[in-house]
């Protein structure tokens, strides 16, 4: 294994005591802040830092102690970080939020005020990256898609700090969009490349933090399915399994903000199919439909709804990830 001491340390961080990676999200930033406008009735500008920092402690304080890690953002998440509970590690987002909309490709950028060093010496355990990313873009987009995530990943190596990269589908013609039956017909082929791609070495990252193969919705047989068919539940279940087969580092699922009950049922979905996947990152899943609560009550009432509703959601998740593997087992070890 080729992971130095330092990772290795953080990752266990970031463990349960299984090795699973079962982790809360909570580094959401222009898409919070224009929910929890709505909820108020404001417009998105009149949501303050501190509203905004104070919606995350209550999430951080109240989810943690079910979670082993959370990833928070450095512009209103460090007051999240300091209330999360003692045993929970942090992974810290290193992006800018949203994309450059002013040409084509979703091209990414880095906060300009951090660098890996200083997630580090802001008690990092991780530094996590999205990145929108389709492999059948432009070349010359995913050129630099590609440099960008080697930098990355360099720095993170001389940190000795994990480097979790989660990568974002979409339809590079801008003819789908992602919730659509058309996108969910590409979306096996676009996830599944995705992860063959940045399995390979010269990206350097530790765990992928990826999308599902499939749109339960259009899964035939499945609970979310509505009666559009992008495939059957048996064509679904191949999809997990070609996905999981082109990994070659762990990886872990996102929720992608879909409902609570849609991503367990995802996670049972993987479980069936005997994928090998290290654990999750669950964020707008269990936390989404307390932004209302918030916006009309404050933050006192959020964290009543999270003691109760928010709680119930995060368990049911980690109730789904029993059959999930060691982040180590992916690299071929039995133990650390």
């Amino acid at each position: 294994m080729s992971l130095s001491e330092g990772k290795i340390k953080r990752l266990k961080a970031l463990s349960n005591e299984k090795g699973v990676i079962a982790a809360a999200a909570m580094d959401q930033r222009g898409s919070l802040q224009k929910s929890i406008a709505a909820a108020r009735g404001v417009g998105a500008n009149d949501v303050s830092q501190e509203q905004m920092e104070e919606f995350k402690v209550a999430v951080s304080k109240v989810l943690t102690p079910h979670a082993s890690a959370i990833l928070l953002d450095p512009e209103f998440g460090l007051p999240a970080a300091a209330a999360r509970d003692k045993n929970c590690g942090l992974l810290l987002a290193y992006e800018k939020s949203g994309y450059d909309n002013t040409q084509p490709g979703r091209l990414p950028d880095l906060l300009p005020d951090v660098s890996v060093k200083r997630i580090v010496d802001m008690g990092g355990d991780a530094v996590k990256i999205l990145l929108y990313y389709t492999p059948n873009d432009k070349p010359e987009v995913n050129e630099i898609k590609h440099a960008f995530v080697e930098r990355i990943g360099a720095e993170c190596e001389t940190y000795e700090i994990p480097f979790f990269l989660e990568f974002i589908a979409y339809d590079a013609t801008g003819e789908h969009n992602e919730k659509s039956l058309g996108f969910a017909k590409m979306k096996p082929e676009l996830v599944i490349g995705s992860m063959k791609e940045f399995s390979k070495p010269q990206y350097l990252v530790d765990v992928l933090k990826v999308e599902v193969p499939i749109n339960a919705v259009y899964t035939e047989g499945s609970k979310a399915f509505k009666g559009e068919k992008a495939y059957s539940m048996e064509e679904a279940m191949g999809y997990f399994r070609a996905a999981a087969d082109v990994a070659t580092k762990p990886f872990i699922y996102l929720s992608a903000g879909v409902d609570n009950d849609i991503f367990v049922e995802q996670l049972n979905m993987a479980t069936q199919a005997g994928t090998d996947y290290s654990g999750i990152l669950c964020g707008r899943a269990t936390w989404k439909e307390g932004i209302p609560v918030y916006g009309q009550k404050g933050a006192a009432a959020l964290e009543e709804w999270l003691s109760t509703e928010g709680v119930k959601n995060i368990n049911a998740v980690n109730a789904a990830i029993g059959s999930a593997k060691p982040w180590y087992a992916k690299l071929g070890l039995k133990s650390i």
